[in-house]
């Protein structure tokens, strides 16, 4: 098991990071611990989580999670209290994303996605927020997507959800304004993961999920409502937003991935989705 070495501005924090055993979340888990912080990783597939728990070292706990069950919610925190101590930080980081034309869209694709990206981000705020409230202080932090700003074509219902998720948060925020609880929407564009596999990256560089990582550690240094993942992507959409309708069409298609042309004949996302959105939405995207 390695060990990590204690310091940093994260040090004495108990951040709980859900779906962190693979991916964004697994990255997020090790910068934080490399931050000083004690790291609780729910993930669903609990073999994985605590695989990433022992590569990252002691300072890091692995608990089964399923994001889109309250009792499984609730008792992922109060397990992690009880081993660890309550939370200072959450990180709303589960996410499942089904790509395609929004007329092929299997229900049970809309309906995880909906579970998850949506659903997940509530039930972790309304769960874990009041007790931070009430203890004066605490950080919820969602990774999202610039999908909240920029809705590409191929991914309708994940952007709904995580258009959803940012108005949720703003409207929490406002509701938690002087708790001593900060609330931060951490806004990505296609990042090299599993749940990208197939698609494009459009007018912007891929991430790595370590770009995003040190955008979460970042905002929990120094916490602020959005960020961007690059820094220019928020400026530049509300630059846009403001050009009349013709020419902001025209800005996107150039500089927004169209993503129903990017899997079009493809297979490349069949396995991802089989396993993370269900059986159907697999065997959509082969065609059955």
């Amino acid at each position: 098991m390695a060990v990590r070495k204690a310091g940093g501005f994260a040090t004495g924090k108990v951040v709980g990071v859900t779906g962190g055993a693979q991916g964004i979340g697994r990255e997020i888990a090790r910068v934080l611990v490399d931050s000083g912080a004690q790291v609780v990783i729910g993930d669903r597939d609990v073999e994985a989580a605590r695989a990433t728990a022992a590569e990252l070292g002691r300072r890091t706990l692995a608990l089964e999670l399923d994001v889109t069950s309250t009792a499984s919610f609730r008792g992922f925190l109060a397990a992690a209290e009880e081993a660890v101590g309550p939370l200072d930080v959450l990180v709303n980081n589960a996410g499942v994303m089904w790509v395609g034309p929004f007329d092929a869209e299997p229900d049970s694709a809309t309906d995880a996605m909906l579970a998850v990206n949506l659903r997940g981000v509530i039930r972790g705020v309304r769960l874990a927020a009041p007790a931070m409230r009430e203890r004066g202080g605490g950080h919820i932090v969602t990774v999202a997507s610039a999908a909240a700003r920029l809705a590409p074509p191929g991914e309708a219902t994940y952007a709904a959800t995580k258009h959803g998720v940012l108005g949720y948060l703003t409207a929490v925020r406002e509701e938690l304004r002087g708790s001593g609880v900060a609330v931060t929407a951490v806004m990505p564009v296609v990042v090299d993961t599993r749940l990208a596999e197939g698609t494009d990256a459009g007018g912007a560089a891929l991430l790595q999920p370590v770009d995003v990582a040190e955008a979460v550690a970042s905002a929990i240094r120094r916490p602020r409502f959005e960020v961007t993942v690059p820094g220019y992507v928020g400026p530049l959409a509300r630059a846009v937003a403001l050009l009349p309708q013709r020419v902001r069409d025209a800005v996107h298609r150039r500089l927004v991935p169209d993503q129903v042309e990017a899997v079009r004949g493809s297979s490349a996302r069949a396995d991802y989705e089989s396993r993370a959105l269900g059986g159907a939405a697999g065997e959509e995207r082969n065609g059955h």
